[in-house]
């Protein structure tokens, strides 16, 4: 039966990405009555999602970026010796499961995956369109809220937004009394969940010495720089140990 399990056999070699994507999250919004156009509640248990991956799955990955319904793992090392198949299906579910605890299991919902090689410099430019995706994302999230909330349907507003320019979207807003620029920096920039090593002392009471002990603390950046910035750009430089 083995020999059937056509796609079971494919790897791929570190580093990589996994990007999870919410599946028909919009059904979930309005099952569950989230706040639009961003709700705190569920852009708290997406970083509780991001920190259980992180801590918890079993696949150890360096770090996870998110914003919206997407989250991209990095990884240097990887699990199930770099089964494709393994790595996409148990991540997928881990972060399906762990965000219907987390939002209170009163709805069903699911996450796609996809595995995507890099190299550290592709790293950098995958990072960066991401965020420039957020951006995009914040934008039309307050545009097509407010559009809706003049009367428009969500399926006009969104057909109204369709390719238009990101300067226009911001100055739609802008005449609307409202500059995007002053919005929260996680809905403009995402959000890293990452692992910090921390120095803490303590006592051998065998040696009866004091030592220093390494420990891991998941972390979280919800106040980004700009990734295309010589800012950004040293900053992704670190967070990758280029």
């Amino acid at each position: 039966m083995e020999n059937r399990e056509i796609f079971s056999t494919i790897t791929t070699l570190p580093p990589v990405f996994v990007r999870l994507d919410g599946r028909a999250f919009h059904r979930l919004s309005e099952t569950l009555g989230l706040e639009k156009p961003f709700d705190d509640f569920f852009h708290t248990s997406i970083i509780t999602v991001c920190s259980a991956l992180l801590s918890d799955s079993g696949l150890n990955p360096d770090f996870a970026y998110t914003f919206s319904d997407e989250i991209s793992l990095f990884f240097t090392k990887l699990p199930f010796n770099g089964r494709v198949e393994k790595i996409d299906s148990v991540a997928a579910s881990f972060a399906a499961s762990s965000l219907t605890l987390s939002l209170g299991g009163t709805a069903l919902l699911s996450f796609d995956a996809r595995v995507i090689p890099a190299t550290p410099e592709f790293a950098r430019e995958y990072l960066a369109g991401r965020q420039n995706e957020a951006w995009r994302n914040h934008l039309n999230a307050y545009c097509q809220q407010a559009m809706i909330e003049e009367g428009m349907s969500a399926k006009k507003a969104a057909e109204h937004l369709k390719g238009l320019p990101a300067k226009d979207l911001h100055e739609m807003m802008y005449k609307r009394g409202f500059n995007l620029a002053t919005t929260p920096a996680w809905q403009r920039r995402g959000i890293l969940v990452y692992k910090k090593i921390t120095e803490k002392e303590g006592f051998n009471p065998i040696t009866k010495e004091h030592v220093v002990a390494e420990r891991s603390a998941v972390t979280v950046d919800e106040d980004l720089p700009l990734f295309t910035t010589p800012e950004g750009q040293v900053f992704l430089r670190n967070l990758l140990g280029i």
